[in-house]
């Protein structure tokens, strides 16, 4: 009589550490930012953004990609908090998967590049800036330092800084 051990597979459990991530780069500014690219829908080019009135500085409008409507987010402006001066057609959007329905904003897109889990620094608490609940950590890819966005705090980092007057009788 022999006693087989169960077949356990530990190629799928690796440890943390070994974990490989895609990243999809983009830039804005003089910066450069990425997304884990299971959180990227789809890119355009040249898309002009619809402004929103009374929007935080941070949300430069709605735009159109593949037959959605998505809020375009300035990436710079969340995560430093001083917006770019975008030109009227916006050249790059990056859309973004999710209930929220967002888009980043950049003005040219990156390549996507795989790392290790283990190779992501985490972010530097900002004390007080933006960048702590936008970055979730940074990367350093071909001699850049890339912040690695947090796309499901985006949208309450953008709206975060906006003061609403409350009516007082």
């Amino acid at each position: 009589m022999s006693t087989a051990a169960p077949d356990v597979d530990t190629t799928l459990h690796a440890p943390e550490e070994s974990q490989l991530r895609d990243l999809f780069s983009f830039s804005a500014g003089n910066r450069a930012f990425a997304v884990f690219i299971e959180e990227v829908e789809g890119t355009a080019d040249a898309k002009s953004a619809a402004p929103l009135p009374h929007a935080p500085p941070a949300v430069l409008g709605v735009v159109c990609v593949r037959g959605r409507m998505l809020t375009t987010l300035d990436p710079v402006a969340l995560v430093t908090g001083e917006p770019l001066d975008w030109p009227d057609d916006l050249p790059c959007v990056i859309a973004l998967r999710g209930d929220e329905q967002l888009a980043l904003a950049a003005e040219s897109f990156g390549e996507t590049f795989t790392i290790a889990a283990a190779d992501i620094e985490p972010a530097a608490d900002a004390g007080g800036d933006q960048a702590g609940n936008v970055v979730v950590g940074i990367s350093r890819h071909a001699g850049a330092e890339i912040a690695i966005l947090n796309t499901g705090n985006l949208f309450s980092a953008a709206v975060r800084r906006k003061e609403r007057r409350r009516r007082r009788f």
